[in-house]
């Protein structure tokens, strides 16, 4: 990659500033960044608690980084979220509340985005799979919506997806590609978009090792059809999978609106509970093959001796239900839909190794890779730097996470979590409140909203939702 010099003056400017937050020699070389997202992944991992999933190498991650409990994405469905956090405004700024238009540039033509932001001040910054906004499994291996001014280098792998060929399963035929709980077990891993995905990062890290760099590393997977080698099919007998627990009134109490946003994904999607057991496997698998993958590319960056000067960030784009208030996938504002796993490892940080039950959301990303490689910024951002919490993970940044959805125009959901409640305003198809008490019911089974003694924190929670996240910061 050739440098102006005048950019490879801010690289030495930016070196100097992160040497402090990096623990890093001095040195002229800031720090790499590899920021990996994973589709569709919630907290089912064993560094999060899961009883039965493994991936060993997200959680070797979160062992030297810190673990975050308590992070949010401003928008549970993956363009909305993505456009978020790449540009660090919220989704009523960027304007992207749907998948059906992602191009954030149509409202705001300049925006510097976080690998843009990177880009313009002398990194390689490089894409290889899903970073912006990309349709499984029809849009695996185009380029479209992958916005050419953030990269130097974008490539988007192609993969088999749906085509691929093994014993599978598919429980809802009706529903199109995408969302039907379709499973596929392969003979290998050949030909699988997070395979080659891995493999072109390991490419682009052995020729960019000898210069600062911003990877985003996309992997496609667990997102639906669950395909995967039957190797980690085999890691989760069927005899070991539980459903999740509901109560039989759980959706008595939950307004209209949440049900209707799309009523497909409720009632188990129409899956009896064989299925229901044959899309969990799916899923675990999948997120184990993803792990599998991702672990090839941390062990590439010890291989090639830059694992202590490069920023990992990690995260999923979203949550997702596996069958909580009889939900799957995503589109709820209920805690298994905007709740995600986020690990960020820094090299040199105080807090590595251990977990953060600080209120968290995506759009804090950009600021604080921002600030740890010394990067001024940009005007726009309306997230918050996590770079506290990565010396002192016990501290706080933020006193509220905000997140929202919409629907065809016609249903619209906003939410906000505080430390001890949720509370979700819904407007369209008649409205109506959820209040939740995360200290004695953490599943949400309970809506406090219509109960008489809630007055008091009903109409607080109405008022930290109304003014929104301005002043919520600690």
């Amino acid at each position: 990659m050739f440098v102006m010099a005048t950019q490879l003056s801010r690289r030495e400017f930016a070196a100097s500033l992160a040497i402090g937050t990096l623990g890093c020699e001095r040195s002229a070389r800031p720090p790499n960044v590899l920021f990996v997202a994973s589709d569709d992944l919630t907290s089912t991992l064993g560094c999060y608690g899961h009883p039965l999933v493994q991936s060993p190498n997200i959680d070797g991650l979160a062992a030297r980084g810190v673990r975050f409990d308590n992070a949010y994405c401003q928008f549970p469905f993956c363009g909305p979220s993505r456009a978020s956090l790449l540009t660090g405004m919220r989704p009523d700024t960027s304007g992207v509340v749907t998948n059906a238009m992602v191009d954030f540039r149509q409202r705001h033509p300049d925006v510097v985005t976080l690998p843009q932001l990177f880009k313009n001040n002398g990194w390689n910054s490089m894409r290889v799979g899903k970073i912006f906004h990309m349709g499984v499994p029809g849009g695996v291996g185009s380029m479209a919506h992958q916005d050419p001014p953030s990269w130097d280098v974008s490539i988007s792998p192609p993969g088999d997806e749906n085509e691929s060929v093994g014993p599978g399963g598919d429980p809802n035929p009706n529903l199109r590609h995408g969302l039907k709980m379709q499973w596929v077990q392969t003979a290998d891993a050949s030909g699988q978009a997070d395979t080659n995905a891995a493999d072109t990062a390991l490419e682009l890290l052995q020729a960019s090792a000898n210069e600062p760099f911003f990877l985003g590393l996309g992997f496609v997977r667990p997102h639906t059809p669950f395909v995967a080698p039957s190797s980690f099919y085999d890691l989760y007998p069927l005899r070991d999978i539980d459903l999740v627990f509901n109560p039989a009134d759980d959706l008595d109490d939950i307004p209209a609106p949440a049900k209707n946003l799309r009523p497909f994904l409720w009632e188990h999607m129409g899956m009896s509970e064989e299925n229901q057991r044959l899309a969990l496997r799916g899923y675990y698998a999948s997120v184990s093959f993803m792990d599998h993958q991702f672990g090839r590319v941390l062990d590439e960056l010890e291989r090639l001796g830059i694992a202590d000067r490069t920023i990992v960030l990690f995260f999923g784009d979203h949550g997702w239900h596996l069958g909580e208030h009889t939900h799957w996938q995503k589109m709820s504002l209920m805690e298994e839909s905007v709740k995600a796993p986020l690990i960020i490892s820094a090299p040199g940080s105080r807090g590595n190794g251990q977990a953060s039950s600080a209120l968290v959301e995506f759009v804090d990303f950009y600021p604080t890779l921002a600030q740890l490689c010394g990067l001024e910024l940009p005007g726009h951002l309306e997230g918050t730097s996590l770079a506290p919490l990565l010396d002192d993970p016990s501290s706080t940044v933020k006193a509220a996470a905000f997140s929202q959805v919409q629907w065809e125009d016609r249903i619209f959901g906003r939410t906000v979590r505080t430390a001890r409640y949720r509370y979700i305003h819904w407007e369209g198809d008649g409205g109506g409140e959820e209040l939740y008490d995360h200290s004695s019911d953490p599943r949400e089974f309970t809506n406090l909203a219509n109960l008489p003694g809630n007055s008091e924190t009903l109409g607080e929670m109405r008022r930290i939702l109304e003014r929104g996240p301005t002043g919520t910061e600690c």
